[in-house]
């Protein structure tokens, strides 16, 4: 179960709308959102609605405006509350259709650079868990959240290139 309050100004002030689902078009309700406070869950959110554009993941705390959760702009036009239950395993792959030199992680990595000798990754497996990618080391640039299943190229999890700087698990307890 989770919990999320958008608010359309800074600060946690103007109009709001409360969420606890999933929800693909947030628009009816708000104009724009500029502060959100997550009380429970872990979520993604959406610039775009219907799950599309920039991602933004965001877990239990306070966010009193979008740039602390390094957004672009005061768009959020859908959300998704991501399930965090058991463990987590991923495969990344330096070639398209699991090809090349592939790397196994269970836990958060900081710097693909540093673990993995690559920052390009063409094709991966989630096994377990939920995971977000990050395009930059140190959690930082463009985000995409992966739920298990299989991701032949680097397009199929909606990224415009193959660099993957760092990668988290979806954990709700950090």
């Amino acid at each position: 179960m989770g919990k999320i309050t958008f608010y359309e100004d800074r600060g946690f002030q103007g109009r709001q709308y409360e969420c606890s689902s999933d929800h693909s078009n947030l628009q009816p309700y708000l104009s724009r959102c500029n502060s959100v406070r997550v009380d429970s869950g872990c979520w993604m959110l959406y610039e775009q609605p219907n799950y599309a554009g920039s991602q933004y993941f965001l877990r239990r705390g306070d966010y009193p405006d979008y740039q602390q959760w390094m957004g672009l702009s005061d768009s959020v036009r859908s959300c998704r509350l991501i399930s965090h239950a058991g463990p987590h395993r991923i495969r990344l792959y330096e070639r398209e259709d699991y090809r090349g030199q592939m790397i196994e992680f269970t836990e958060d990595c900081s710097s693909l650079q540093d673990r993995f000798h690559s920052n390009e990754i063409h094709s991966l497996n989630v096994l377990e868990g939920s995971w977000v990618l990050y395009e930059l080391p140190n959690y930082r640039g463009r985000q995409y959240l992966l739920r298990p299943g299989d991701y032949r190229r680097y397009q199929d999890w909606g990224a415009v290139n193959a660099r993957v700087g760092s990668l988290k698990r979806v954990l709700d307890f950090y």
